[in-house]
């Protein structure tokens, strides 16, 4: 939640920065109402399994509608759907009190953009905890404000226009009128209210708010070490599949962020499943070996910091564990320097000898590529047996 149409004025204090006052009052009565209203109704009613179902119903069409609507088909184009799952998609996102599509996606574009740095990421973590997951919204920092340059494709759709112009007016529908037509339909009014209202809104908050700060936090880096992205599976838990933050930091525009088949992502099953009934196309996704050479990347810099964290003289192991990882090395730049090789020849046959045939090149070169990801496997494999065989001799 952000109000801004001005520009960014880097040199503005963020020490002096005035209160945000909608969204502060929002954010911070919010959770107070619940603490008081929702133990309250629970002792005092009984609340029937319909309500809990509208609860749910309603907590993961919020929560969905930012991570499928508001992130990946609108922040980063991951994929395309059909204009009825874009209203679908829009209006939980409104319910969901987040900001416009606008204000959400310009300021998330931008975090990308400046992941971490302190004057130019709107919630960046090392401002502290507290300020990437909550504080970034309670003041007008120069960082939340946001021209909208780098939406330009969001700009120009009438609806989001609309949305964006009365977004108080839409929100106050939403957050009104959806509980009230749900309570009235299971036929409990207040009950409906407090869960599948407020209850459900300071939830939806806070699981959103847990990538921008602990999923920045608490984890692993598996691809890049180059931002303080983490995957984290347990925070994918609670918030729809985001909680791999780490992968989605290095390959962004892939429409998943668990990328494993076993890895807790409900946003991409939704979209791939989508895909699949013909609602939703142009998935993109990031080659298995483009993945495989940032794991081995990673590896590489974890087995170097062993080395480099070694303070005394050489012991035969760690010297055979140098000797190791330098020949490890020279025969991943010699994988690399193929699969170069093999990406300039599907570009060349594409552009000539099969312009008009694009997806034979593919399947031509189809074994050669799955040769090359068999060896990043297998680079990958050696380097944790490196590591192992260290640990273990110096345990």
């Amino acid at each position: 939640m952000t109000t801004a149409n001005q520009p960014n004025n880097q040199s503005s204090s963020f020490d002096n920065a005035p209160i945000n006052w909608i969204p502060a009052f929002v954010l911070v009565s919010t959770p107070i109402l619940a603490l008081f209203l929702v133990p309250y109704y629970l002792w005092t009613h009984d609340v029937t399994w319909q309500v809990w179902a509208v609860f749910a119903f309603c907590l993961a069409w919020s929560g969905l509608s930012i991570t499928t609507g508001y992130h990946r088909l609108w922040s980063h184009r991951a994929y395309q759907t059909h204009p009825v799952l874009k209203w679908f998609w829009l209006i939980g996102g409104t319910f969901a009190v987040q900001s416009s599509v606008f204000d959400w996606c310009s300021g998330h574009r931008t975090h990308h953009r400046h992941v971490d740095d302190v004057e130019q990421d709107p919630y960046s973590v090392k401002r502290g905890f507290w300020f990437s997951h909550i504080g970034w919204m309670l003041k007008n920092y120069p960082s939340g404000n946001f021209d909208y340059k780098n939406i330009p494709d969001l700009t120009t759709d009438p609806i989001l226009q609309i949305q964006h112009k009365y977004y108080g007016f839409w929100v106050l529908l939403t957050n009104i009128g959806i509980p009230l037509l749900f309570g009235w339909l299971v036929g409990d009014i207040a009950g409906t209210m407090i869960l599948a209202g407020l209850l459900r809104l300071v939830i939806s908050h806070h699981c959103t708010f847990f990538i921008n700060s602990l999923c920045h936090m608490f984890g692993t880096r598996p691809y890049t070490d180059t931002n303080t992205a983490r995957d984290n599976p347990i925070l994918a838990l609670f918030t729809w599949g985001e909680g791999y933050h780490n992968y989605h930091h290095y390959f962004q525009y892939d429409y998943r962020n668990g990328v494993k088949w076993w890895q807790y992502d409900p946003t991409k099953w939704i979209i791939y499943g989508l895909s699949k009934v013909g609602l939703a196309w142009d998935l993109k996704r990031v080659p298995d070996v483009a993945i495989q050479h940032a794991q081995v990347e990673m590896k590489f810099k974890t087995a170097q910091n062993h080395i480099d964290g070694f303070t005394g003289n050489l012991t035969t192991d760690l010297q055979l564990f140098k000797e190791r990882i330098v020949n490890e090395q020279q025969a991943f730049k010699q994988t690399i320097s193929e699969w170069q090789a093999l990406k300039a020849q599907a570009i060349e046959m594409k552009k000539n000898e099969f312009a008009q045939r694009l997806h034979e090149v593919d399947e031509k070169l189809k074994d050669q590529m799955q040769a090359i990801e068999q060896k990043m496997q297998q680079h990958a494999k050696q380097l944790e047996q490196a590591l192992a065989s260290l640990q273990g001799k110096m345990a």
